[in-house]
C-alpha cells in the first residue's frame, strides 16, 4: 500500500480533530474548547502548505528547525510589527489599504530576513519557501484573531460565525500572505538577501496585490453602483444615507468580488511561476 503523503497526513488529521472539536464543543456548550477550536482551525491549512512546501526542492540549508523558526518568530514578530505599525500609521481614509499592505508586507519581509540572517541566501526556491514560511505563520496566527472576534455578537458567543470565518479564512489562506512573501523571499533570496532595486519593486509590487484583495469588497461596491446603480441609489448616497440594493445588484457584487480575488490570486501566481523558473535556470547556469 501506497503511504500518503505527508502534508496530505497532516491536513486529514488536523481536519479530523477540528471537526470533533467543532461537534463536541457544539454539543456540550464548553468555552474552555472554543480555545483549541480556534487554534486548530486557524492552524491548520497554513501548517498543511508549510509540510507541503518542505518536501517540494528545498536545500540543506532550510532546515525543519530554521522553518519552525520562520512560522512562530517570523508569524508572531509579524503580526506584533504590523499591529504596532498599523495602530499609529492607519486611519480611515482611501488610501488605508494601501498603508496596511505596505506595512504588513515589509514586517514579513523583515522577518525573513531576521530568520534567513545566518542561512546562505543564494537559492531562490529556498527563499520561496522561507518567505513562505513566514507568510504562513503570519497567517496563522492573524486568522486566529479573526475567528476569536468572530465569536463575539450581540447575541452573545457564537460558534457557528467563528467556524464560517475558520473555514472562508482557510479556504482564501493559500493565495494569500504565504503566497505574496513566498514571491517576496524568491526575489531577496534571487538578490542574495541584498535590499537590490529588484527587491524594493517586487515589496512594493506584493504590497500593492495585497491592498488590492483587501479594497476588493469596497471596489465590487463601487463597480456595482457604477453599472446597475439608480439615480435615487446616488441621491442618498450623497447625502449619506445607505441605500437598499436590490438582488440583482446583489449578485453583480459577489461575481465581482470572487472575480477580483480569483484574477489577484492568478497574477500573484504566475508571478511566482516566473520566479521558480528564473531561479532554476540562475541554479543550473552556476553549475
Amino acid at each position: 500500500m501506497k503511504l500518503r503523503p505527508p502534508w496530505l497526513r497532516v491536513f486529514v488529521v488536523g481536519f479530523v480533530l477540528w471537526v470533533a472539536s467543532v461537534v463536541v464543543t457544539a454539543w456540550t456548550s464548553n468555552s474552555n474548547l472554543v480555545p483549541t477550536v480556534v487554534l486548530l482551525g486557524s492552524f491548520l491549512v497554513p501548517v498543511t502548505f508549510v509540510v507541503w512546501a518542505y518536501a517540494h526542492g528545498r536545500s540543506r540549508d532550510v532546515t525543519v528547525e530554521r522553518m519552525f523558526v520562520a512560522f512562530i518568530v517570523g508569524g508572531v514578530l509579524g503580526v506584533l510589527g504590523a499591529s504596532l505599525l498599523e495602530s499609529w500609521l492607519v486611519r480611515p481614509s482611501v488610501v488605508m489599504y494601501v498603508l496596511v499592505g505596505l506595512i504588513e508586507e515589509a514586517v514579513k519581509l523583515a522577518a525573513l530576513i531576521f530568520v534567513a540572517r545566518r542561512a546562505a541566501r543564494d537559492k531562490v526556491r529556498d527563499g520561496v519557501v522561507l518567505g513562505a514560511t513566514v507568510g504562513f505563520g503570519f497567517a496563522s496566527f492573524e486568522s486566529a484573531g479573526y475567528a476569536f472576534n468572530a465569536l463575539f455578537t450581540t447575541h452573545g458567543l457564537s460558534l457557528t460565525q467563528l467556524v464560517e470565518t475558520e473555514v472562508l479564512r482557510g479556504i482564501l489562506t493559500p493565495v494569500g500572505h504565504g503566497l505574496w512573501t513566498a514571491i517576496a523571499g524568491g526575489v531577496l533570496f534571487g538578490a542574495r538577501g541584498r535590499l537590490t532595486l529588484p527587491v524594493l519593486l517586487t515589496y512594493l509590487g506584493v504590497s500593492l496585490l495585497h491592498a488590492l484583495w483587501d479594497s476588493m469588497s469596497a471596489i465590487a461596491i463601487a463597480i456595482t453602483l457604477v453599472l446597475t446603480g439608480r439615480p435615487w441609489q446616488f441621491a442618498e448616497l450623497r447625502i449619506g444615507m445607505v441605500p437598499d440594493v436590490s438582488p440583482w445588484q446583489v449578485h453583480v457584487y459577489t461575481v465581482l468580488h470572487w472575480a477580483g480575488l480569483v484574477l489577484n490570486s492568478l497574477i500573484a501566481l504566475v508571478w511566482l511561476a516566473a520566479i521558480l523558473a528564473r531561479g532554476r535556470r540562475r541554479d543550473v547556469s552556476y553549475q
